[in-house]
């Protein structure tokens, strides 16, 4: 059964930085590209990045140069690094595969407001 946990949210003024972690079960991690996604209130959910098995990674624009995607293969865990936070970014982060699984984690909650 597959299943992603998300962790590492919360609110943070504009401009600061979190780190996101996602650990995933019932994959087989290492070989498997995976991603971040996030969904605003009213909008669809969105890819934000990736990085696959290699570790070559990509970057939605709208986070390139302030988000830095990784991953530990023996954790079985991706990570986001969020730096230079904007109130745009608000939103709740899943991870998943890319393309994604249907089965999709409970996401974490980031909120960037003053």
């Amino acid at each position: 059964q597959v299943q992603f946990v998300e962790s590492g949210g919360g609110l943070v003024q504009p401009g600061g930085s979190l780190r996101l972690s996602c650990t995933a079960s019932g994959i087989i991690f290492e070989i498997t590209t995976m991603g971040w996604y996030r969904q605003a209130p009213g909008n669809q959910r969105e890819l934000v990045a990736t990085v696959t098995s290699g570790l070559r990674r990509n970057y939605a624009n709208s986070v390139k140069g302030r988000f830095t995607i990784s991953r530990d293969n023996v954790k079985n865990t991706v990570y986001l690094q969020m730096n230079s936070l904007k109130p745009e970014d608000t939103a709740v982060y899943y991870c998943n595969r890319d393309p994604p699984f249907q089965s999709w984690g409970q996401g974490t909650q980031v909120t960037v407001s003053s």
